[in-house]
């Protein structure tokens, strides 16, 4: 019983007294600008829109969009592979507080025995009791082993594990971000060829009729077989651009398909042309930029479970002392097997420490330090990337609205010249060539209009992917939170 008692104040020391060795974990620093270089060249500044107010799709305006985006989150398999890796990284947290326990094992076995008569023989000659045919032998053994975490191993693995399953929550965060993101640029694309489809329609539209009046005048003798020609190789040019349209679109309807997890033969979605601007997009300053990423979020919590590694690695330095214990019954009759006299037991410690390993410690250790100065270097680097996002696409907002107003006078004038152009003629003051010149300036000029705006809606859906979609560091789960076993409910079916 005193042995017991021993027993359960060292563990009890263990438990309140055991120190955790390694370096406690801190932040590291990273430069944050006072202000971003393009925003004030384009965002408007408003206090009340320095956040996403619910998903920030729904700032674009567009029903459709809506209701695929709703999709991305539940079906896509890509997502469902990152929250399984999540799933799988919480598994493995408990994994390793499971060493904060002893382990018991319980058994039973029975055995019957028949000595030798030789041996019997043998031992009866040497003057012992000889054998007596055969025996039996009733087991009921439990054993208990445990690890007492003294030097904080433990401690530090569970921490480690912890950060690591937080990183991967953001890396689902990060990759729900990506696809919502992939698929909003994915649609105004697709939108985008649909105006130009349009557009190109309406072009075939009038070529048809710049055809149709080239022929009466060819017919009245006013005008060449030439002028003829040209205006008929100037609508099919027309007709096969349009065509040509619909390779692009199908591709990106089928790619769409799959990001919201449908086959594209059941997918399709009606043409409807891109008409409005992108909307304005709340910024913020670079100081929230490190709580909006879910990249960040999740590339410094690997900064915390490298640094969590070092203990772990400083650990195996010191000496391992295991507690253990063995009871039971045995008894040679099954009648006498579960009785108090048939009882045994034995308890008592053991330390072991390692003399010489030829450098293994070390090594390990300088490998988990230079880990962790690689994942310091990481956040770093992902941080100084999150900032260059947001100013690329603050700088293509700001250009692009630039080069639309631009663009659209160059519209405006090339449909004024198209006009001027025909009327003269059909006076017969200028050639055929010279309509084809203003209708292919015109073409081009709306074209490239269209162009400007999808690509102004594209930029736009990378500044919020930038920004981080309206997500936060608030939303990361907590070291209580991955420690806890998932409720069957709450899986990914």
């Amino acid at each position: 019983m005193r042995r017991v008692r021993a027993l359960l104040g060292l563990a009890l020391i263990a438990l309140v007294g055991g120190c955790v060795v390694g370096p406690d974990y801190v932040r590291p620093m990273a430069v944050a600008p006072e202000a971003y270089k393009e925003g004030d060249k384009w965002a408007i500044a408003r206090p009340q829109d320095d956040a996403f107010r619910g998903p920030w799709w729904e700032r674009f305006g567009d029903p459709a969009l809506n209701a695929l985006e709703t999709r991305v989150s539940t079906a896509n398999q890509n997502l469902m592979v990152a929250e399984a890796t999540y799933r799988q990284a919480r598994a493995l947290v408990r994994e390793a507080r499971s060493a904060y326990f002893p382990t018991v094992t319980i058994g039973a076995g029975y055995t019957r025995v028949r000595q030798s008569d030789t041996l019997g023989s043998l031992a009866g000659t040497a003057g012992a009791r000889p054998g007596s045919g055969t025996s039996n032998f009733f087991q009921l053994p439990i054993d208990i082993a445990w690890e007492p975490d003294f030097w904080g191993k433990v401690r530090r693995s569970v921490e480690a594990g912890q950060a690591s399953a937080q990183a991967s929550a953001g890396d689902v965060e990060t990759a729900r971000l990506s696809l919502q993101g992939e698929l909003a640029g994915d649609y105004f694309q697709l939108r985008t060829l649909d105006a130009q489809k349009q557009l190109l329609d309406a072009t075939v539209a009038a070529y048809e009729q710049s055809l149709s009046l080239t022929r009466t005048r060819r017919a009245a003798g006013v005008a060449s077989q030439v002028d003829v020609a040209q205006a008929e190789a100037q609508l099919k040019s027309a007709q096969a651009q349009a065509l040509d349209v619909g390779v692009q679109r199908a591709q990106l309807e089928h790619a769409i398909a799959l990001l919201v997890g449908q086959p594209p033969a059941a997918f399709a979605l009606p043409a409807s042309p891109l008409a409005t601007a992108p909307p304005r997009i709340p910024v913020g300053v670079p100081s929230q930029l490190l709580q909006r990423r879910p990249d960040v979020a999740a590339a410094e919590r690997r900064v915390a479970s490298a640094n969590a590694q070092i203990g772990v690695a400083i650990a195996a330095f010191y000496p391992t002392i295991t507690l253990s214990a063995s009871t039971g019954f045995e008894s040679s009759g099954i009648a006498t097997w579960l009785t108090w006299p048939s009882r045994f037991w034995s308890v008592g410690p053991a330390i072991s420490q390692t003399v010489f390993d030829g450098g293994l410690r070390r090594a390990q250790t300088d490998a988990v330090r230079a880990a962790y100065d690689a994942s310091v270097a990481t956040y770093r680097q992902t941080v100084l990337g999150a900032f260059q996002g947001v100013e690329d696409n603050l700088a293509a907002l700001r250009i692009l609205e630039s080069e639309a107003g631009v663009q659209d006078e160059a519209v405006a004038a090339a449909r004024q010249s198209v006009t001027l152009t025909t009327a003269q003629y059909r006076a017969g003051t200028v050639s055929y060539l010279n309509v084809i010149t203003t209708q292919t300036i015109a073409l081009a000029d709306e074209i490239a209009a269209v162009q400007i705006l999808g690509r102004r809606m594209t930029a736009a859906v990378l500044l919020v992917e930038a920004l981080g979609g309206g997500w936060s560091d608030t939303e990361l789960p907590s070291a209580s939170e991955v420690t806890a076993r998932q409720p069957a409910s709450a899986r990914t079916p």
